[in-house]
């Protein structure tokens, strides 16, 4: 399994790695003192301020192109909204919602893995079925990806089975819905969402097999193995009461047929007491017929309960609130990025490193120190430094501002944030 973006570390953490990795170079080259290891906090709390005053006016961008379609909102718009006007904010809100989980170093699950999830078995036995023609527009993404293993019970827990499946700790839901004329086409009145709607869901601990439980209009159906067990005990069940209660009624009709039809020519005597044993068999028969429906019905829905109870404690978040923490996870990872990279190329001095020396220390560092793969987005890390002027670009090599300076550079930048017109 490939290794991914994500750091699994908090800020806070990663602040604590650096500077300990700060305080190691300086004591190997005689220069550990109390004032540097206070420059560098600083250095990190200014970094950390300003990545997060950039998210900010990117949390308040999808605020505003998510504000003409949320379906949550409990504000009132001054203007009316029209369709050409929420098509176009959804376009453009969809583009920065990827780049923001882009940010978040989420990774987009694609359509032959979402096809290959919804064909495997579900973990937890709940057969599903999903009507995709109901979608605008679906993406997947997740985020920490790694293989599990999982004891699962047969035949009323006297039998395990050991499984391994493929885990996500992390999945976005990004769902458009078609609009309000393609449901009156098709005559079919949604109950659980609104058409030309566009919902956003944040989940946890989902294993792959299990995405199509994450669908809004998913619906539970009855495994081949439900079906085999309800039908034979219905058919068991309809032999017995055949037999021992319908046995004197269906004699009865079938005489009368017979004589109906010109089948038998001895008259049947339809007295009291046979129409009263025939009312007795029907009545015994549709009284079967009732309870194995119903325990169809309540088989039905302790699997419904079953995907309801699996979703309350997988679900993290809801449409605004989705981006909201989005954002807090992209600033994180940004913020973590950041300050590894700077850190790395500031032992570096004044020769610097390449882009892909600077990637294979960062990962290696990990690996042997915390026991930790990871695939540090380099690119990501530079770009950033070198637009916040903290790193400079000499030919393929990359400088690290010293510290003194680059305290100097990000305090400047708040200084003079908002200039007078």
């Amino acid at each position: 399994m490939p290794a991914e973006r994500f750091i699994p570390f908090r800020k806070q953490d990663v602040i604590q790695m650096c500077q300990q990795v700060h305080s190691i170079f300086l004591a190997q080259n005689a220069l550990h003192s109390t004032e540097a290891d206070s420059n560098f906090l600083t250095f990190a709390k200014l970094l950390v301020s300003r990545i997060h005053y950039q998210y900010h006016e990117q949390l308040e961008q999808l605020k505003d192109s998510y504000a003409l379609f949320e379906p949550n909102t409990d504000t009132r718009r001054l203007t009316s909204v029209s369709r050409d006007n929420k098509k176009s904010a959804q376009q453009t809100f969809s583009k920065r919602f990827a780049s923001l989980l882009n940010a978040a170093n989420f990774e987009r699950v694609t359509d032959d893995d979402l096809a290959e999830a919804l064909n495997e078995e579900s973990l937890f036995k709940v057969r599903l079925e999903v009507s995709f023609d109901d979608f605008e527009n679906v993406v997947f993404y997740r985020r920490g990806e790694s293989m599990k293993t999982e004891t699962l019970r047969y035949f009323f827990g006297l039998r395990k089975k050991d499984i391994t499946f493929t885990h996500y700790d992390r999945v976005a839901v990004f769902i458009t819905f078609k609009d309000e004329d393609y449901f009156n086409n098709i005559k079919q009145k949604p109950v659980t969402f609104t058409p030309g709607s566009t919902i956003i869901k944040l989940f946890q601990n989902v294993p792959k097999a299990d995405l199509e439980m994450l669908f809004p209009n998913s619906e539970v159906r009855m495994r081949p193995l439900d079906k085999l067990i309800i039908g034979a005990s219905a058919a068991v069940g309809g032999t017995v009461v055949l037999v021992t209660k319908l046995g004197a009624s269906l004699v009865l009709m079938a005489s009368f047929l017979a004589f109906y039809f010109g089948l038998k020519d001895e008259s049947v005597e339809l007295t009291k007491q046979s129409l009263i044993t025939f009312g007795i068999g029907m009545g015994v028969f549709g009284s079967f017929i009732f309870k194995e429906w119903t325990k169809f019905k309540n088989r039905k829905i302790r699997f419904m309960k079953a995907l309801s109870d699996n979703l309350y404690f997988k679900n993290l978040d809801n449409n605004a609130g989705v981006f909201h923490t989005l954002i807090d996870a992209a600033e994180e990872e940004d913020c973590k990025e950041a300050l590894l990279a700077y850190t790395f190329l500031l032992q570096h001095g004044n020769e610097g490193l390449t882009a892909d020396a600077l990637d294979t220390q960062i990962e290696k560092w990990f690996k042997h120190t915390h026991s930790c793969e990871l695939d540090f987005d380099i690119p990501d890390a530079m770009e950033k430094l070198i637009a916040m002027k903290l790193v400079t670009q000499q030919h393929e090599r990359y400088v690290a501002l010293p510290l003194n300076e680059a305290v100097k550079e990000l305090d400047d930048y708040w200084d003079n944030i908002y200039q007078p017109v």
